[in-house]
């Protein structure tokens, strides 16, 4: 696209600015839109034509899960290339062989292999992998080198050699908060192996609902879940699912805090006091389980009992966060536990349970998993700490021996860019760890929390920005050249939609919910220029509830847009080294918001959801021509008149203001642009 390229539809700037994600970043010889990178990556002259003989042959051991896999690749490949493919697996020599050692574990385990490589030459593709795991991820690789090649696809001629930097990739999807239906799972579960995501952290109970059935204790879920539950044989659906994909499950079920909805079906499990209700208000709950009774040992013991019939896997997850009840201080028959048991503080007590509770797991042939909150010098190190509050902790407890995975800087619901996730390591090069100790940090988890999320929101919530939190976890630790994710991050996206996911029609289709009309055209390019301010700020500004309806523009907008990255990058450049290129392209950019504000304010003058946001549509056009302005004066270098900064600073700052729980994408960037202007 041209510099002044006038824009049809009115959908300009949200089109422009993913075309010009995707072609301004340094490109290597052979750009690949690969994300994960893999380890080793080595590009040759040449490409293997994809034709409707195309076949793909297992050559060695074969078993039904990576048949599967060769039939959903294959599927993949004829929506992709329009070629009628065979969906069949062939066990000769195909256009792409594979080659597997062996099936890998019975329950896939934290150990699994999961390392493959992938040879295209003039003779046919080979991928090879010690297990169905590793041809897994080396398909998901195969699949996004498919590129278009005149009048036809092909696989470019490659060697690759392929690993995980660390074995625990997580994604951890808040039920409890909002219920999530089995298709968001099953679809969120198709994009993390896209990915290489490999473990899927189901939290499952909450102060809001409690999500699983137990046919032990059917009043968890007839009482705490507003009849939204998993049944037994869904979850073991899920499960099933994960596992043809090569994902692990891993269970959460909250104790002893964040334990409303325990205590409402069973308030005899109550540290004194019992809820009436499902906790309808966010935030931290003081009722908890309480540690000094025998009877809560055993409904637990045999609560996880029935739980590890449905997930196999060797961990579970017990939470341990935020346990704030004032009973552990103040009642008389606790205090007195306390000091029988020489259990200093609500702390200790707390060590008490997770001891308790640890060996009912190791009973039962599990592993327990808690955030960070359960570290304390008194539980054995059979157990894994996850890490929300700081990268310091998850050092502290690898120096204390414990195995960690990190999940601060991966949060989210906090609506952070790309760059900033990208930007924190699990085990950066400067951790003050052994190297038996960094051996202990096994990952880290991407934490999708649900106060302001709900089943229309949260692939867009999702992604894209879960893929490069994947690339941190699997790729080599210096792939971070931030210009190549956010290219290689926009084409991931289009892939993943491709697997069913809605993370890019979700705005299109919540935008004309809330006019009730299909003209979205000048909403569209104002929301381009819009994304969600962050969950504090929104906590702060609308005080959401479990009963709050998240029909308002803030949930129709993406988090970190195409435009943000946008907007700063030229501005970047053009600061650097003022140009007609950059400067022009920029004013295309902001004229396109200047042309659509008038529509965009009619639009949302009329929509009694959106009313909360038309002062930020009021805001744009003159925010715009301050931009324009700025251009002007700095491409002419001519001086602006007297006082012309103060004002536009002063325009500025009331567009920093709060406003309709949501910001414009370009402040930074337009700041910086007047600061640079003469007067």
């Amino acid at each position: 696209m041209k510099p002044g390229t006038k824009w049809t539809n009115g959908v300009g700037v949200a089109a422009f600015c993913l075309l010009l994600s995707m072609r301004s970043a340094g490109q290597a010889d052979h750009p690949t839109n690969l994300m994960p990178m893999p380890k080793a990556l080595v590009f040759a002259s040449g490409q293997l034509a994809l034709t409707p003989q195309f076949a793909i042959s297992v050559t060695s051991y074969d078993d039904a899960r990576l048949d599967a896999a060769v039939l959903r690749t294959m599927e993949r490949l004829r929506m992709k290339t329009g070629l009628e493919l065979v969906r069949q697996v062939g066990h000769g020599i195909g256009a792409l062989s594979i080659a597997v050692d062996g099936a890998g574990g019975a329950v896939q385990g934290v150990d699994e292999d999961e390392s493959y490589s992938l040879d295209v030459s003039n003779s046919g593709a080979v991928l090879r992998a010690k297990t169905v795991v590793g041809a897994m991820r080396g398909l998901e690789t195969a699949q996004q080198l498919v590129e278009p090649a005149g009048d036809h696809y092909a696989l470019p001629f490659v060697s690759i050699t392929d690993s995980p930097r660390f074995p625990w990739r997580g994604l951890m999807l808040d039920c409890g908060r909002h219920f999530e239906p089995i298709p968001v799972i099953k679809r969120t579960l198709d994009g993390m192996a896209a990915v290489k995501l490999n473990v899927f952290h189901w939290h499952l109970t909450e102060d809001q609902g409690f999500r699983i059935e137990s046919k032990l204790y059917p009043k968890l879920t007839a009482m705490g879940s507003d009849g939204l539950y998993y049944t037994q044989a869904q979850a073991a659906e899920v499960v099933a699912y994960a596992r043809a994909l090569g994902i692990r499950v891993v269970p959460e079920f909250e104790m002893p805090g964040h334990s409303t909805a325990w205590l409402v079906a069973y308030p005899e499990l109550a540290s004194a006091r019992a809820p009436k209700g499902i906790r309808r208000e966010f935030g931290v709950s003081d009722y908890a389980l309480d540690p000094t009774r025998e009877e809560t040992y055993e409904f637990v013991r045999r609560f996880l009992g029935e739980m590890t019939t449905i997930f196999p896997d060797a961990y579970v997850h017990i939470g341990g966060d935020e346990t704030v009840s004032p009973e552990w201080k103040s009642d008389p028959r606790i205090l007195a536990f306390m000091q029988q048991h020489r259990l200093k503080d609500p702390d200790a007590l707390q060590a008490y349970f997770n001891q308790r509770v640890l060996k009912i797991l190791t009973a039962l042939h599990k592993h327990m998993v808690g955030w960070d909150e359960i570290l304390n010098p008194a539980l054995p190190k059979d157990v894994v700490i996850q890490s929300w509050r700081g990268e310091e902790s998850l050092q502290k407890g690898a120096q204390q021996g414990y195995q960690g995975i990190l999940s601060a800087g991966y949060y989210l619901d906090g609506m952070r860019s790309a760059e900033e996730h990208y930007a924190v390591d699990p085990l950066p090069a400067d951790a003050k760890l052994t190297e038996a100790q960094r051996r202990l940090v096994l990952g880290g988890e991407i934490c999708m929390w649900a106060e302001q999320i709900d089943e229309r929101s949260v692939d867009s919530r999702l992604w894209p920005r879960s893929a490069v939190i994947a690339e941190r976890f699997w790729s080599p630790a210096n792939v971070t050249d931030v210009m190549e994710m956010n290219r290689r991050m926009r084409a991931t996206s289009v892939e993943l939609e491709g697997l069913g996911l809605q993370q890019m029609e979700h705005e299109d289709a919540a935008l004309r919910e809330l006019i009730g009309s299909r003209h979205i055209d000048a909403l569209k390019v104002f929301a381009s220029a819009i994304e969600p301010v962050s969950f504090g700020e929104r906590y702060e500004q609308q005080k959401t509830s479990q009963l709050t309806v998240l029909d308002r523009f803030v949930d129709a907008v993406a988090p970190d847009p195409p435009s943000r990255y946008a907007f700063e990058r030229l501005t970047a450049s053009f600061l650097k080294a003022p140009n007609a290129k950059d400067a022009e392209e920029l004013r295309s950019m902001y004229a396109e918001l200047i042309k659509a504000a008038p529509g965009a304010q009619r639009t949302i003058a009329s929509s009694p959801l959106l009313t909360d946001v038309l002062g930020r549509a009021k805001q744009m056009p003159a925010l715009a021509q301050t931009a324009i302005d700025a251009l002007s004066f700095v491409s002419a270098g001519t001086k602006a008149p007297a006082g012309w900064k103060v004002q536009q600073m002063a325009l500025i700052a009331e567009a920093k203001k709060p406003g309709g729980i949501v910001r414009f994408t370009f402040l930074g960037p337009l700041e910086k642009l007047v600061e640079a202007v003469q007067e």
